[in-house]
């Protein structure tokens, strides 16, 4: 049923009921994966891998991309064949039936949702040491208007916001870079570019780098949320989305590399006093205090307000597709008239995480230890539907890209839950456990039918 026959000349054409809008092509899913991963990630988390890898930490961002590589793999591999909205999501809701669908969709969701308020507080922490005075709240709310502002107007609008975001992003990481080159040359870290982040015999140990190596892998969650927009993809190349999600991974990992590398010299001689806080250490030990306040400056502005924009769009595609589906309420399918956006889910979303937000401002750490364990659990319904779709239904036998990616992905990512912290487990086995009940809600209601996109 459409909604429209002879939309004003301002209105978009007009659209079937539940159908997005299809305006989106390779450069700007390209862009999407680059801004919701962030260029800057590694600054983040710099104190921590190099604590965790005795100094090898180019090595463990490398390994951590290797790792990467399996689930890239498999994304790109459904994406040919289940073109949906959904993500892990739809995937394994075509391969492996609607109840397990329903749960992959469940468990990513735990990341999803999670993921936007964790960048809210974050900035609103970063904001709040800049600006005394201003409660966290008031910076969460700013930052939570600002991104629904932006993405109401649809994905071709937050498709510019992502180019701006990257170009700014890349700026500041490739200034940063070049003020550390020439502290090395000034006698700061090694003195100079050497190879002992990547490899030193004296330093190398076989567990602390895979621990290192879990810790890199956080850095590089974002590019499966590509995966979210393949109905939005101009064209019918099912082809588009998996290219640009491999893309995205082969990029960041040649930045994160030589982000790693590069920092990697400059750390020895720096005293760390709280790893979460290390790359403003380091930057005022080697460059100045005024450096240390200029990245806080830019970490706050350009990549945390950048950073939400990509996710919040993400995580309204998904609530998008289980609404239409009938596993969440339909009223979340509702596209918006003129701009094609899903504004019901978006609305909804972001309220979640504003409200998480706003409970868990002062509980950072919290937070960020239960994110991964539903992104991991959503990595491994994605393996599993790929082993499912091909190796089971269809008999292929193209070996590696069908069997040895999948079930090495799936190898990895036990290996990465394994060694989570109590708290997290305990939380999601939780969230899991509410998503087996309202699952047999639903099919006692008689509401798992599939959905098959036209």
């Amino acid at each position: 049923m459409s909604v429209g026959t002879t939309p004003p000349s301002n209105i978009a054409s007009p659209r079937t009921a539940g159908e997005l809008t299809r305006s989106l092509t390779f450069r700007d899913l390209v862009l999407y994966g680059l801004a919701y991963i962030s260029p800057c990630a590694p600054l983040s988390t710099l104190g921590f891998v190099w604590q965790a890898s005795n100094g090898l930490i180019a090595l463990a961002y490398l390994l951590g991309a290797v790792c990467m590589y399996f689930t890239a793999r498999s994304y790109a591999t459904m994406t040919t064949a289940v073109p949906t909205a959904g993500s892990v999501y739809g995937f394994a809701r075509h391969a492996l039936g609607p109840g397990l669908g329903f749960m992959a969709g469940w468990m990513i969701l735990l990341d999803y949702l999670l993921i936007p308020a964790f960048v809210y507080v974050l900035i609103a922490v970063a904001m709040g040491t800049l600006v005394p005075g201003v409660s966290r709240a008031v910076w969460i709310c700013v930052l939570v208007s600002f991104t629904l502002g932006v993405n109401w107007f649809g994905v071709t609008v937050t498709s510019r916001a992502n180019f701006v975001a990257v170009f700014l992003q890349v700026a500041v990481v490739v200034g940063l870079l070049a003020l550390a080159v020439v502290a090395l040359h000034t006698g700061k870290g090694t003195g100079a570019l050497t190879l002992a982040p990547l490899f030193r015999a004296s330093a190398f140990d076989v567990g602390k780098i895979f621990s290192a190596t879990s810790i890199c892998i956080m850095s590089f969650l974002g590019f499966d949320a590509i995966s979210t927009l393949a109905e939005e993809v101009k064209g019918n190349d099912r082809r588009v989305v998996g290219r640009a999600i491999l893309a995205v991974l082969v990029i960041c990992a040649a930045f994160f590399v030589g982000v790693a590398w590069i920092m990697g010299n400059l750390l020895p001689g720096a005293t760390i006093k709280d790893p979460a806080a290390a790359i403003y250490e380091l930057a005022a030990w080697a460059f100045g205090p005024w450096a240390a306040i200029t990245l806080a400056w830019s970490y706050a502005t350009v990549v945390g307000f950048s950073n939400a924009l990509p996710m919040q769009v993400g995580v309204a595609r998904i609530v998008f597709a289980m609404g239409r589906d009938g596993q969440l309420p339909t009223g979340l399918a509702k596209v918006h008239r003129r701009y094609g956006t899903p504004y019901v889910s978006m609305l909804v979303t972001a309220a979640i995480s504003l409200a998480t937000a706003l409970l868990a401002r002062n509980e950072l750490d919290g937070l960020a230890t239960i994110i991964n364990f539903g992104a991991l659990c959503g990595f491994l319904f994605l393996h599993i539907s790929v082993l499912a779709q091909f190796v089971i239904r269809e008999r292929s036998r193209a070996w590696f890209a069908h069997w040895v990616v999948p079930a090495c992905g799936i190898l990895v990512v036990l290996a990465v839950l394994s060694g989570m912290s109590r708290v997290s487990v305990e939380v999601g086995l939780v969230w899991f456990a509410g998503g087996v009940a309202y699952q047999r809600f639903l099919a006692i209601r008689c509401r798992e039918e599939l959905h098959v996109p036209v």
